[in-house]
């Protein structure tokens, strides 16, 4: 099965079998609706919609989540300036951003162009990246970020606190937001370490003056939780699922 998947994923973008899903991201405390996430999926022929988390790592492993994160960059900067040009003029995209992808040497050139092609303006991308990307290669990382600033893009690090979590990333690695991963966030309203974690993440990023965005929010007691903490903005089911533009 794994050798006929990468077989069909090698076609899947000229066959146009993949598409994307939005997830809507909300201000915390107004939950006016601000931006998404977008998500890539796939709808194979014969296997039907196969789950990112069966061919994600593929793609990683064969260099294909290069042709694909271009497909998907392009696709969320074009449905985001569409959404613009209808009055939605305000509305960001997050789009994730793989080690491989961050490590090729035209991810700059990449990202202006499709930029300029579509028209949406850098301050309304925000790239997401894991701690894996930065400990890749630190210097060529802190170049890369500190270009993207440059050009106005917006950087968010995924999942913190679940991989190799150094402290001084955040001094070190020019980003703007911190996304605090579903696991915390679900372990608000189960105990008191979890809750404990989720106040900690929100004040460490608030003092090094990131923006923060909790996700996997599921319940209205997780959202007064995250308010009262001043975390900037939430994704999760409570506000809705992923869905088609």
């Amino acid at each position: 099965r794994r050798v006929a998947l990468e077989a069909a994923l090698r076609r899947a973008v000229e066959r146009k079998e993949m598409f994307l899903h939005f997830q809507p991201i909300a201000d915390v405390g107004s939950g006016r609706i601000v931006g998404t996430e977008a998500l890539v999926r796939w709808r194979h022929p014969e296997f039907g919609v196969v789950a990112p988390d069966k061919f994600i790592p593929i793609a990683d492993e064969t260099g294909l989540i290069i042709p694909i994160g271009e497909w998907v960059l392009r696709e969320a900067c074009t449905q985001t300036r569409a959404w613009h040009k209808m009055g939605f003029r305000d509305l960001g995209v997050a789009v994730n951003v793989s080690a491989v992808q961050f490590a090729q040497t035209r991810l700059l050139t990449q990202v202006k162009k499709i930029l300029s092609e579509s028209g949406l303006p850098a301050s309304c991308l925000e790239l997401e990246i894991t701690e894996t990307v930065l400990m890749r290669d630190a210097e060529a990382t802190v170049a890369t970020l500190k270009n993207l600033k440059e050009m106005g893009v917006h950087v968010a690090m995924d999942d913190f606190g679940t991989g190799y979590s150094s402290l001084s990333y955040l001094k070190r690695f020019p980003i703007d937001a911190l996304k605090i991963d579903k696991s915390f966030t679900q372990d608000i309203s189960v105990d008191h370490d979890g809750s404990a974690i989720v106040a900690a993440i929100t004040a460490l990023g608030k003092s090094l003056g990131l923006k923060l965005v909790a996700e996997g929010v599921e319940t209205q007691e997780q959202r007064k939780f995250l308010e009262k903490q001043h975390c900037d903005r939430m994704q999760g089911f409570l506000l809705s699922k992923p869905l088609p533009p």
